[in-house]
């Protein structure tokens, strides 16, 4: 009788145990440019040695079971013979990644009684990290958007991977702690060993330009296409070089993205979030050097502006705040082009899955390349072209009108003699006269709309009809334009906004007949169509 007593007190003690027998740790994921907190519920409860992850897991999470239960082995702790059930709440959300290993890890010690997590711990801090089989954390994708959200998910302390550690610590929004092995962090939570908030190595500021890695003083003659550059600078024109082979197009572009603005501190933000996301951002560093994309023609459309299972940025996302060059243009899949119409309009990237949609930056300056003809030599003066017209037509309709028209200037690159050469070595355009003028350009557009990162190539339709003053002789010049070159509504908008950008380097108020003929010289590949036919 006795022990019966004590058999049933024994019970409702385990009963009682039981109803607290659960863990909840805070981790995060990103979904698009958003970090999202996730509820990582551990339980472990009588019956056989089975090990279940739930919540919408990919593959990669599915597999973190042997990965943890070795890791845990390896480093000698021994755990009792329960069912482990996880659960990834929101459970009706999908989650991706390896970043939910080390939470799982301590939610299973906390479980099994081997280390006791603090309320600190639970409610304050967020676990990211990958674990190696020897119990070793890596880094994972994604920490700085993560990190950039951590006021809004209500956290103070976040212990990630070392790699990771100074990557988290440039924003200054939280406590960051770097850890190299689980039984490091073990000993912290134990009170056994100490760690220490890890402080960035560098301090960012908005940076002013000073320096010309590449600069246009090395390029000889190409006055108009140095012109165009500069006037693409100054306004956020995309842009389209057309020229005989080695005419100096690839020069021009590489030269375009340090004739740019620097970037910000928002700006470098922005960037390094995109490259976070990818996998590409280097240790404890922002993306300081507005980026300059140039991808092989043989890209696929999820490539060039992002996709797959889980959809991860593009080169158009990629090349955020900088300059996405595309090289032979024309040699560029037709379908490939054409899904780039939307985020070149709206300098956003939207896809769609079944269950959600993200969405990624692409305000990128676009800058194209390609041959007048098939040969590369139409026009050329040293060296005769071998195609027939209808080759040519042909070549040139590769690229559509609706994609054409979201391309603000159209410029020459032409072939230079020996003589023009020497002609030009005392006559170069340097980057630094360039910039002087971008610069007071730049400074006008702030002045006009009151917004950083604002352009004339982003005006609105009112913003065009409010700052696009046009002179009498202005407005009878774009009336021929739009008749000659039979310009869309949209091209239309374009001619005015260049022509903004050409009144701004001029420290003009009003645009006059000048800045839109020059507008007008810019459309290099419409008048190649005009002589087609």
């Amino acid at each position: 009788m006795k022990n019966m007593v004590l058999l049933r007190k024994l019970r409702a003690v385990l009963f009682h145990l039981s109803e607290y027998m659960l863990t909840k740790i805070t981790a995060a994921t990103t979904w698009g440019m958003q970090a999202y907190p996730i509820d990582v519920e551990v339980d472990l409860s009588y019956g056989m040695l089975q090990f279940h992850i739930v919540g919408l897991p990919d593959a990669a999470i599915r597999e973190s079971k042997q990965r943890i239960m070795t890791a845990l082995k390896q480093c000698g702790f021994r755990l009792p013979e329960r069912k482990i059930i996880v659960n990834l709440a929101p459970a009706d959300s999908k989650k991706e990644g390896t970043l939910f290993d080390l939470p799982i890890a301590l939610g299973i010690l906390h479980e099994s009684g081997i280390i006791t997590l603090s309320a600190d711990h639970v409610h304050n801090t967020l676990f990211l990290g990958e674990l190696s089989l020897d119990g070793s954390i890596r880094p994972v994708k994604g920490i700085l958007p993560i990190v950039c959200d951590m006021v809004r998910m209500k956290k103070s302390r976040l212990i990630v991977a070392p790699h990771n550690a100074q990557e988290a610590a440039i924003m200054n929004t939280c406590e960051v702690f770097g850890v190299h092995h689980l039984t490091d962090l073990v000993s912290y939570i134990r009170g056994e060993k100490a760690l220490f908030p890890v402080t960035a190595c560098h301090q960012y500021t908005d940076a002013r330009r000073n320096t010309w890695v590449y600069d246009m003083a090395d390029i000889r003659g190409q006055r108009m296409a140095k012109r165009a550059l500069q006037i693409a600078a100054a306004g956020r024109h995309n842009i389209l070089l057309v020229g005989p082979p080695g005419s100096g197009k690839t020069m021009l572009a590489q030269r375009l993205a340090h004739l740019m603005p620097p970037l910000t501190f928002s700006e470098m933000v922005e960037t390094s979030k995109v490259y976070s996301i990818s996998g590409k951002l280097l240790e404890g560093s922002l993306i300081t050097e507005r980026p300059f994309r140039s991808p092989h023609h043989t890209i696929s459309a999820a490539g060039l502006i992002g996709g797959g299972i889980t959809p991860m940025p593009g080169e158009v996302s990629l090349a955020h705040n900088g300059i996405l060059f595309l090289d032979e243009l024309t040699e560029f899949k037709r379908t490939t082009l054409e899904v780039m119409r939307q985020p070149l309009e709206n300098q956003l990237v939207h896809i769609a899955r079944v269950h959600y949609t993200v969405s990624f930056p692409a305000a990128c300056l676009l800058v194209a390349a390609l041959n007048p003809c098939p040969c590369g030599f139409l026009d050329d003066t040293q060296r005769t072209c071998s195609c027939r017209a209808h080759q040519v037509k042909n070549y040139l309709q590769q690229i559509s009108g609706p994609l054409l028209d979201r391309i603000d200037l159209q410029v020459a690159a032409v072939s230079l003699s020996y003589s023009d050469i020497e002609e030009c070595k005392d006559d170069r355009m340097s980057s630094a006269a360039l910039y002087a003028h971008i610069e007071r350009a730049v400074a006008r557009q702030l002045d006009r709309f009151g917004i950083p990162g604002v352009w004339n190539s982003s005006m609105s339709v009112g913003d065009i009809e409010r700052y696009c003053i046009l002179t009498d002789r202005a407005r009878m010049m774009t009336k021929q334009a739009f008749e000659r070159l039979r310009l869309t509504m949209r091209g239309y908008h374009k001619l005015l906004k260049v022509a903004r950008t050409i009144a701004d380097l001029e420290d003009a108020e009003e645009i006059d007949g000048i800045h839109v003929q020059e507008a007008m010289s810019y459309r290099a590949l419409d008048r190649m169509l005009e002589r087609q036919g």
